[in-house]
């Protein structure tokens, strides 16, 4: 989420700072509604970036207050259904999702998040289908998230090619996301193409930090090309900067597949 509590106060301020006008009844309450949706509008801002924290407690009863303010406030739903489905309460995440696309079916947003989560519970045809309508909409500001959920979307589901297909169209359209370079290294790994893979890893380590995700794809990768010295390399920098991470217990555990 782009905005924060600087943005709520000047928000507020400004609702406080209105005067009434002699436009009659019609214009006091179109100033209202404006108003009323502005509040929403930065209390789910409020709300988007606490749940990028995990702090979804406090995401929540800043959703409540957006809703108080405009019950029809469409991206409100929509952040509603990601804390929801992170809390693995599926039936509420369905519910919100689907709201805030009742309240505007051209939310490539709130679209895009209800195929991921429709991905993640196995209903991968609809995920697919969702991703596939929002791309349709040419208004939609982040068509690359969606092919590359769609991308993952179809690896879940077998459809490596589709995946592929998916993938490389967002790197088309965003050459530089490391998140998705990662992921088109992973699938070239999962289908053998070895060398293609060390080739987005390299590249992933020229945009990114490394992540527990790409040591271990890099430890991985490197055992199958058999760099012993390199595969250890991997390996003592996972365990160093990500003791924690389920990769390391992995690796600790020694399940490599």
């Amino acid at each position: 989420m782009k905005t924060g509590i600087g943005v709520l106060v000047a928000v507020l301020l400004a609702g406080c700072a209105a005067q009434p006008t002699d436009d009659g009844g019609s214009s006091m309450a179109g100033v209202a509604d404006s108003e009323s949706r502005q509040r929403a509008g930065a209390f789910t801002d409020l709300a988007g970036a606490y749940f990028s924290r995990a702090q979804y407690k406090i995401a929540l009863d800043e959703l409540r207050k957006a809703i108080v303010a405009d019950s029809k406030y469409g991206p409100a739903y929509n952040i509603y259904g990601l804390i929801y489905m992170e809390l693995a309460e599926d039936k509420l995440a369905e519910e919100n999702f689907r709201r805030a696309l009742e309240l505007d079916r051209n939310d490539s947003e709130a679209r895009t998040n209800f195929g991921w989560f429709l991905c993640t519970r196995g209903r991968y045809d609809e995920g697919l289908e969702q991703f596939s309508i929002a791309l349709r909409n040419p208004l939609y500001a982040r068509p690359e998230q969606a092919m590359a959920n769609a991308g993952l979307c179809a690896e879940r589901k077998g459809d490596l090619a589709l995946a592929e297909v998916n993938l490389l169209k967002s790197l088309k359209l965003v050459p530089d996301n490391s998140n998705t370079v990662l992921k088109l290294a992973g699938l070239y790994f999962r289908q053998g193409r070895l060398d293609e893979a060390q080739r987005l890893l390299t590249r992933h380590t020229e945009l990114a930090p490394p992540t527990a995700q790409s040591l271990w794809l890099g430890l991985r990768l490197e055992r199958k090309l058999g760099d012993r010295a390199q595969e250890a390399a991997y390996g003592l920098q996972l365990r160093k900067r990500f003791p924690e991470s389920n990769e390391a217990r992995l690796l600790q555990s020694g399940q490599y597949e």
